[in-house]
């Protein structure tokens, strides 16, 4: 058997601890469908969480799930004793935790040598047991002190320990996410909310949109296969590289960051089809008549919208979209005080937050930091496309082809940071291309507080009203 691990590791090029990981990531699946038959609540709590503990031991190993169980039980001990506290407690202990993690195992270098350890799992898992902890906080509120969000996910009572872990493990979702929220969880192992018997029929079947994802899956792992030998880290260091132009370099770059993204998709779609073959993919009916079921509760990217970005701006709600609304949800929408907008300052935490919880190399905060200064600048570009009047419809389209150009830029020249971690190697490769990529959006946002369009005539309109 290790002999045949290792001749199938190299047949696709990886580790034998990555070919471990995902062929338990693939096992998500049948598992989650087995999900389905599991009868009583209890049954379906225990099962997933056994079921999710039980691959974690396959994929990890034994100290996997006594690292998971940390921040699952000072999650829960603070929902116990420290209630109207809990959810910044939770914050604290869980990223606190997941930080030394991080520190102690430095899993970026593992993953770049084809290594693989828990502490990718552990970022799910410490989402969603923050969430849980933070909407247990919110029942406590009076309901006009909340956000429409929090109302839907809050939680009056303390779910039971079986139930917590259920969901913190569910049939191995917490591998790759996506995150959901504990409501949501508790009603769909009861049956309740969507999921409850309607008139609308029976319960929809998941296998179409299941299909859907792992053909999708499947596309992607092959464009991954063909173009990573092509474009690679390794290619970015080379003496070949040295040698080019400023425009090669810079396609390069671009090609690198577009081949790594394919690696997610596939996990991303792996993932998506685990969550939508048990049925907590479901995330509601369409208006149509008769209404067809939607199952968008597992999507992760929207590849195409990532790929064809009109604006920076739109890349978060394209781009590990579970990850982007928890951050929103519980990072950024909470750092705005009430009567007031929000602004660069919660954008910066918000970026700098998800820099951390991917882990404390420098690339991740660098290309976090240029993420938030990439969406500013995409911000100013669209204020003066609304600023441009009707007649003026080239002009417009020059404006929306110039963000597009803009965000496709500065994305692709950011992700190498994210791919290749290390200060140095990072501040090589953007001065490699004369820091293109960070000088454009500082420039922007410059000039977008020295050229102040005035606001379209019907924005005006309705300030009048």
């Amino acid at each position: 058997m290790p002999f045949e691990m290792e001749s199938m590791a190299a047949a696709i090029g990886v580790s034998v601890p990555v070919l471990r990981f995902l062929l338990c990531f693939v096992v998500t699946i049948p598992v989650s469908f087995i999900h389905r038959f599991v009868p009583s609540s209890f049954g379906k709590h225990f099962y997933s969480a056994i079921s999710g503990a039980f691959l974690s031991y396959l994929s990890f190993g034994f100290s996997s799930n006594l690292h998971f169980l940390v921040p699952m039980l000072l999650g829960y001990l603070s929902m116990v004793l420290f209630r109207p506290f809990c959810g910044i407690l939770t914050f604290l202990f869980g990223f606190g935790y997941l930080i030394g993690c991080h520190m102690y195992y430095m899993s970026g270098d593992a993953w770049k040598e084809g290594g693989i350890d828990a502490t990718g799992a552990l970022m799910v898992l410490t989402l969603k047991v923050i969430s849980c902890a933070m909407n247990y906080n919110d029942g406590l509120l009076k309901e006009d002190e909340l956000r429409e969000v929090q109302k839907k996910n809050r939680l009056i009572k303390l779910p039971s320990f079986i139930e917590y872990v259920g969901y913190c493990l569910c049939c191995g979702s917490h591998f790759a996410g996506p995150v959901y929220e504990m409501k949501d969880y508790l009603e769909w192992t009861t049956r309740k909310g969507i999921w409850a018997p309607s008139e609308k029929g029976p319960s929809p079947s998941p296998f179409g949109a299941t299909i859907r994802a792992l053909f999708q899956a499947a596309v992607c792992m092959a464009l991954y296969l063909y173009l990573i030998p092509q474009y690679n880290i390794p290619g970015l260091n080379g003496p070949a590289y040295q040698g080019w132009g400023f425009w090669k370099r810079l396609g390069y770059q671009y090609m690198s960051s577009f081949t790594a993204r394919w690696k997610y998709y596939f996990i991303w779609s792996i993932s998506e089809a685990g969550i939508i073959v048990s049925g907590l993919g479901l995330s509601g009916w369409t208006e149509t008549s008769p209404p067809r079921p939607q199952w968008d509760r597992a999507r992760n990217v929207d590849i195409l919208g990532v790929e064809f970005a009109k604006s920076a701006v739109q890349l978060p709600l394209v781009w590990n979209i579970q990850v982007s609304t928890w951050l929103r949800h519980y990072v950024y929408d909470r750092l705005v005080q009430k009567g007031k907008k929000p602004g660069f300052f919660q954008l910066l935490a918000t970026q700098t937050t998800s820099a951390v919880w991917h882990g404390l190399y420098p690339g991740y905060i660098i290309f976090f930091v240029q993420s938030a200064l990439m969406i500013a600048g995409s911000r100013v570009l669209y204020r003066w496309q609304q600023a441009i009047p009707p007649n003026m419809a080239l002009v417009k389209k020059l404006l929306v082809f110039t963000n597009i150009a803009y965000t496709i830029l500065v994305l692709n020249y950011s992700a190498v940071g994210f791919m290749v971690l290390s200060l140095q190697e990072t501040i090589a490769l953007y001065g490699s291309v004369y820091y293109v990529g960070s000088i454009v959006p500082v420039a922007l946002i410059l000039l977008g507080n020295i050229i102040k369009p005035a606001k379209p005539a019907r924005s005006k309109a309705r300030k009048e009203q």
